[in-house]
């Protein structure tokens, strides 16, 4: 095989790297895991040696599989394509149509890997990732542990060896970790019995965001916050994820998972145990996710009453209205979905962190499709004034917001309360607002590259743990195991375009309170 010249010079991560794409063929790969990669390689982030493998039930072939990802950069990179670098990388892309449920075809990818990869003393990496349903995962799983293409090792062991082991493995997981607790601890079970935990990165895109990774830094690197980021100071934290968008094309999974799964166990719960939890000793991986493991366990735990009281459920119907934003069919209407559908598309939760520091404060969670606008922020409500000494135009004073925007525009803003010029004591609320497109330039990383480039190195921080998942199934199974009492009742419908069915606004009325519009 001709050895192609090297893309870019750098060592950062040894002499040589590859990248082996279990669902190459996949939307995933095509929007982001290809995209990413091209840019990681385009910024000299990858090793001399680096090979891209893709594996997948597709009747390609290393030039079918060029074409098609080189496509997918041009559609979906941030960057357009240099013609330059995709001429180096085109020799080192290979196909491998492979079945995973037999475990005897993973030899045809070890044969592979050893055709290109380094045989000298020099360490390379090898980063399988999954990017497939996990039912799929521990076939998968099985083949490359008995065709001894993984090397168990842990992070100590890679310390204190004399010598650097010739491959250093890794495996990245795609989200859903399971579909419920005992589906997640069997595929945990299945991922140990391959690799040791310092070597499995289960990935959450939202916590590769720019905003998402800023709140470490923004809390305890600012000594004006943290003293406030407490019960004394704060009265409500509101946790939005919401998309304007239907299922589309996923009508088939979205009818297995529903949003409690989909969005609520993950992203929701990852951002609120990052906002809510303690400061780490240090910033090694496992004492930021110590801390995050330790709010989700002082989660406040739901039985079918509390169930009741504290969480609501909807299904989007038709836009009764042609100017309502985002017109849409009804949920029961797209494809892949039945019509007796009693699947949620919107949830919407009042969350207690039962702990010193947020002891009675609600977290106000809400997640839903063919919403108003496409929006995810972390939004921090601080206490009424104790004494009104000023009047506004409409006779109150809104309390001091601080809100944390994740997508799409990533921004910081506070909301405070300053006085017009003139002669008349006039009130009007105002922002402060950081952005980071303005602030470090519109061409920002996006998440799947730092994460990519982080399971790479080895830097677990931004992953989530087999006991952080565990804990947020555990959480999750409650609700649906009390929902079992609604069996037969399709959830509440909301028309498309609006912000859920209204008993997400009794929700958060009944404490005397309100969502914000974002």
């Amino acid at each position: 095989m001709p050895v192609p010249p090297p893309i870019v010079q750098t060592g950062a991560l040894g002499k040589s790297c590859t990248v082996v794409v279990f669902g190459a063929s996949g939307d995933l790969t095509r929007r982001k895991l290809f995209p990413a990669l091209y840019n990681l390689l385009l910024d000299g982030k990858l090793p001399l040696d680096t090979h891209i493998v893709g594996v997948a039930r597709s009747s390609w072939d290393d030039a079918t599989f060029a074409s098609e990802m080189r496509a997918s950069v041009a559609t979906h990179s941030r960057r357009p394509l240099d013609d330059a670098l995709w001429t180096q990388l085109e020799g080192r892309m290979h196909f491998l149509d492979l079945d995973f449920n037999n475990i005897s075809e993973f030899s045809r990818l070890d044969t592979l890997l050893h055709a290109f990869e380094s045989d000298d003393s020099s360490s390379s990496t090898r980063l399988f990732y999954l990017a497939v349903p996990p039912a799929v995962a521990p076939a998968i799983l099985m083949g490359l542990k008995q065709n001894n293409l993984t090397s168990k090792h842990t992070d100590a062991d890679l310390r204190h060896m004399s010598e650097v082991p010739p491959t250093i493995c890794r495996v990245v997981v795609e989200k859903p970790f399971g579909a419920d607790l005992a589906s997640a601890k069997a595929l945990n079970a299945s991922l140990r019995e391959a690799f040791d935990e310092s070597q499995i990165f289960r990935i959450d895109h939202y916590l590769g965001k720019e905003t998402v990774q800023n709140l470490l830094v923004f809390r305890f690197a600012n000594s004006l916050f943290e003293p406030l980021w407490n019960r004394e100071h704060i009265d409500n934290v509101q946790i939005t994820v919401s998309e304007d968008i239907g299922v589309g094309t996923r009508g088939a999974f979205f009818e297995q998972t529903g949003l409690l799964r989909d969005v609520v166990q993950n992203h929701a719960l990852q951002l609120l145990a990052l906002t809510a939890m303690e400061a780490p000793i240090s910033l090694s991986a496992d004492d930021v996710r110590d801390e995050k493991v330790r709010v989700l366990r002082c989660l406040r735990p739901l039985d079918p009453s509390g169930v009741a009281r504290n969480v609501v459920r909807g299904q989007y119907t038709d836009a009764a209205h042609e100017d309502k934003p985002n017109p849409a069919i009804a949920y029961v209407k797209e494809a892949n979905v039945s019509l007796k559908s009693e699947v949620e598309t919107f949830v919407a939760l009042r969350l207690f962190v039962d702990n010193w520091r947020w002891g009675g404060v609600p977290f106000y969670v809400r997640a839903g499709k063919r919403l108003p606008h496409r929006v995810t922020e972390i939004a921090l409500q601080f206490k009424r004034l104790p004494h009104r000494l000023f009047s506004t135009p409409d006779g109150g004073i809104a309390p001091n917001v601080l809100a944390i925007r994740i997508q799409p525009n990533e921004q910081i803003a506070l909301r405070f309360y300053t006085k017009e010029p003139g002669s008349k004591t006039v009130l009007r609320n105002m922002a402060m607002e950081f952005e980071y497109g303005s602030a470090f330039g519109g061409n920002t990383p996006e998440a799947y590259e730092r994460l990519l480039l982080d399971a790479l190195r080895g830097d677990a921080t931004l992953f989530t743990r087999d006991d952080e998942v565990e804990q947020q199934w555990r959480f999750v199974d409650r609700i649906r195991e009390a929902w079992r009492a609604y069996e037969g009742t399709p959830p509440p419908a909301y028309e498309a375009g609006t912000w859920g069915p209204e008993s997400a606004d009794d929700l958060i009325t009944r404490d005397g309170r309100s969502w914000r519009r974002p």
